[in-house]
């Protein structure tokens, strides 16, 4: 062995060492912090923001709780007139999901603010009875932001509706625009940020992507 691949080696094993014990002091940091969190609920999440992949991250968390046997709700209040990738692969497991396109698309392409108003109206009537249901254990609001910043829905109403909402019970709120009051009472947040669209440079809309 050279002087060169000697001394190589030997700075190698001291990097080693001292890297596994760094992480021994943090692993025995984060067990600490991990102890302390004993509360067990469901949780009110909302995806925000002018990025994509909010309502992507819902039906990710969707797959990954009936994964676990557990039975999911779906009320997409804006996308009913789309043919979706996730709609038609969620619907063949009838027995864990159920998904209700209540939209009729943006507003301005209904362009008439009397049937956005009801459309919404009958998709939070929907919304409610499966977030009273006890059989689901998860239940995503798709695009409910929407509906909410074109005042078709009262704030208020809603977010007293999902701050009694059952203990145990998961509930996904997405849609860009989420109104301060709906981050208020949220659990969790995340905003997804745009950094670079497609859109942008002219790529339109692609199957498996945007739907």
């Amino acid at each position: 062995m050279s002087e060169y691949t000697s001394a190589t080696a030997k700075t190698e094993v001291a990097l080693d060492k001292r890297h596994a014990e760094k992480m021994v002091k943090k692993k025995a940091a984060r067990d600490k912090i991990i102890a302390t969190k004993t509360i067990e609920k469901g949780l009110l999440i909302v995806h925000t923001g002018k990025g994509k992949g909010k309502s992507t991250a819902a039906m990710g968390l969707a797959v990954r709780s009936m994964g676990h046997g557990h039975k999911v709700g779906i009320v997409q209040f804006v996308k009913g007139v789309w043919e979706t990738g996730e709609r038609s692969i969620l619907d063949k497991f009838p027995e864990l999901v159920t998904i209700r396109a209540m939209g009729e698309g943006f507003s301005w392409e209904t362009q008439d603010r009397q049937r956005d108003i009801k459309a919404a109206e009958s998709a939070w009537q929907m919304a409610k009875d499966m977030i009273n249901d006890p059989t689901y254990k998860m239940v995503i609001l798709d695009e409910l932001n929407i509906p909410l910043r074109y005042d078709n829905l009262e704030i208020n109403d809603v977010v007293d509706f999902l701050k009694n909402k059952p203990k145990d019970l998961h509930v996904i709120v997405t849609g860009r625009n989420a109104k301060d009051e709906m981050l208020d009472v949220a659990d969790l947040v995340t905003e997804m940020t745009m950094v670079k669209h497609p859109f942008r440079s002219g790529v339109k809309a692609q199957i498996g992507i945007e739907f």
